[in-house]
């Protein structure tokens, strides 16, 4: 890394060589904790479910992705062989991202969007990407919204009984019944439809995309009273993580100041802005040449799409930071704009490493090439950003395989977040 950099990097307190070990370390001490009903950042919630043994046949139900930014609705038919069909897809924004809503208005905007699937299933599976207490009937209980999302009556709700209720209301048939699931159960769910238990010994899902939480299978537990099932862990509520002054700007301007911190660490909701808050810095500070310098203070704003399409192409106009480059920037302004928003990327992936290690190791199985930890990852910031994947890959492999003997598989499906959805408003 470029002396200047470093020093830059250090002098905010940013560092992105974490240590994944340690880090896996402190994540599993805090998932025993909380499985244990002890003090804990992540709320590890029980969901009373595990993945079918049985395909789904000559059944239909009504999907609801509801998480990040977008807002989707679908139906999903399973023939019968078990193939599923997605039909009738509506994509919309999420309620409560644009203002605030009321607990009525919050549901009403819900069932207004599913009005183009009305009376077509009597089952819904409803992924709702935020944390909740899962009820044994498999509804869930909204323990609070992150992602930005402004509707803080809905928070202590039975979401599902809400919907159903508003749903009622607009002339709907009775619905059989609704199911709550995480997005990670959801991806953890599809990874079990395209891996049979036969050739792997567990599952995990996880998301990094807008936001950031991990799921997998727990073994029965007689010490947490806990009997064998799939536990979200609500991993972006982890608190122990180290904080730049950079991470500190980006958190002042959130919903919530002071938590999710690892979420706001590495999730495609935040790496924009941390991105921006370090070159902005940077150029206040006059790390690089003074025409560079002044162009970089006259940008206001810079999103995980915009830093992630300037790094794959630093040469490209097409973008901000490129254009500004191509104009203004010596070769080591470019070397320095790149090693800061690389530096952002590669702490994103060492954290997102440690939540999977941390997972496969909790699971208690993987001790077998033969018979590996299943893994589904689902997220843009997993598979759009540049070296996350592969960065991910390299840190399971080291200290997973190589120092640890436990085995993994990741793997992935079409329409994963869907499919498990369905799956779960039929378990």
């Amino acid at each position: 890394m470029n002396t200047k950099v470093a020093a830059f990097l250090s002098k905010h307190n940013f560092i992105n060589h974490v240590d994944v070990k340690m880090t896996a370390e402190g994540l599993l001490s805090d998932m025993r904790a909380g499985l244990k009903g002890e003090k804990a950042d992540e709320d590890m919630i029980r969901t009373f479910c595990l993945p079918p043994e049985k395909k789904a046949c000559n059944e239909s139900v009504i999907v609801i992705d509801a998480g990040g930014t977008n807002f989707r609705s679908c139906l999903v038919t399973f023939d019968s062989d078990g193939n599923a069909s997605i039909s009738d897809m509506e994509k919309t924004k999420m309620p409560g991202i644009e203002r605030e809503l009321s607990k009525t208005e919050f549901f009403n905007q819900i069932a207004s969007n599913l009005e183009h699937l009305k009376n077509k299933a009597n089952r819904i599976g409803f992924c709702f990407s935020y944390p909740m207490t899962i009820t044994e009937d498999g509804d869930g209980v909204l323990l609070g919204f992150s992602k930005e999302v402004k509707a803080p009556e809905v928070v202590g709700s039975k979401v599902g009984e809400c919907l159903v209720k508003a749903l009622e209301e607009k002339g709907w048939n009775k619905i059989e019944r609704i199911t709550l699931c995480n997005d990670t159960v959801a991806a953890l769910l599809a990874g079990a439809s395209v891996m049979p238990s036969s050739e792997v010994s567990s599952y995990i899902g996880m998301i990094l995309g807008t936001g950031l939480n991990a799921a997998y299978i727990q073994e029965a537990c007689e010490k947490c009273g806990i009997k064998r099932q799939i536990i979200v862990c609500e991993s972006g509520k982890f608190t122990s993580v180290n904080r730049s002054d950079f991470d500190f700007m980006v958190d002042a301007k959130t919903v919530k100041p002071g938590s999710f911190l690892l979420e706001k660490s590495c999730s495609g909701a935040y790496l924009g802005p941390i991105g921006f808050y370090a070159i902005n810095t940077a150029a206040k500070e006059g790390l690089f040449s003074a025409s560079m310098n002044q162009a970089l203070l006259g940008v206001s704003e810079l999103n995980l799409i915009e830093i992630s399409n300037f790094l794959e192409h630093p040469y490209s106009t097409n973008t901000i930071l490129g254009k500004l480059c191509a104009e203004n920037a010596d070769e080591e302004d470019l070397d320095m704009i790149l090693q800061i928003i690389d530096a952002v990327f590669e702490r994103s992936a060492r954290y997102g490493a440690a939540i999977l290690i941390a997972c496969a190791i909790q699971t208690g199985m993987g001790k077998s090439a033969a018979k590996p930890v299943c893994i589904l990852c689902n997220g843009s910031t997993f598979f759009k950003t540049p070296m996350i994947r592969e960065r991910v890959y390299a840190q399971l492999d080291e200290i997973l395989t190589r120092q640890s003997g436990i085995y993994w598989k990741i793997v992935s499906c079409e329409n994963d977040i869907t499919l498990g959805a369905a799956i779960s408003g039929l378990i």
